[in-house]
């Protein structure tokens, strides 16, 4: 039992430092503020593998990081639950169905969308933007579709090559 908690805590600090890379290394500034990565793919492969609570603090850990180490430390608390309730969101709507390609497809949907929805208000309101926040639907909404792909792609290639096979303690345990 204690093994596997350990086990669980390394793997979910591997996927959050993989995250804040794959947020950081590969980036586009959008024209619109901000910037496209390929974050989003691996904070739903998070969710997927490690689980919904284990996953959200992996997924929103690495995101906040990444952000904060980019120079965005407004959003860092906004990155951090958004991303995390996506990673929680893909857990949750993947359990049981986990090789079904269709449903990983819908439940990223589902996580981007909160994403999308959680920038928007997180800037209308706490930015103080209000309606303003609008223009960052489009650019987010790219993101999303981006992060879809990567995590389809990652998925895919995890099951062909037996990767999940470390992550299976979540299932076993129920998380």
């Amino acid at each position: 039992m204690k093994h596997q908690s350990l086990l669980k805590i390394v793997l979910s600090a591997m996927l959050a430092a993989l995250i804040c890379v794959a947020t950081m290394i590969i980036t586009v500034p959008s024209p619109l503020g901000g910037f496209l990565n390929l974050g989003d793919g691996f904070v739903l492969l998070a969710g997927w593998l490690l689980g919904p609570w284990y996953g959200f603090v992996s997924a929103g850990l690495g995101s906040a990081l990444a952000d904060l180490f980019l120079g965005y430390a407004f959003y860092v608390p906004g990155t951090f639950m958004i991303k995390g309730a996506s990673a929680l969101l893909c857990a949750w709507l993947t359990r049981g169905l986990a090789k079904c390609p269709s449903r990983r497809i819908a439940a990223g949907l589902v996580a981007e969308v909160e994403m999308v929805a959680g920038y928007f208000a997180y800037s209308a309101v706490l930015g103080g933007e209000g309606w303003g926040a609008i223009v960052s639907v489009p650019g987010n909404l790219v993101q999303g579709a981006a992060g879809i792909c990567v995590f389809a792609v990652l998925a895919i290639l995890f099951e062909k090559y037996h990767l999940t096979d470390a992550f299976r303690i979540q299932k076993k345990e129920g998380q």
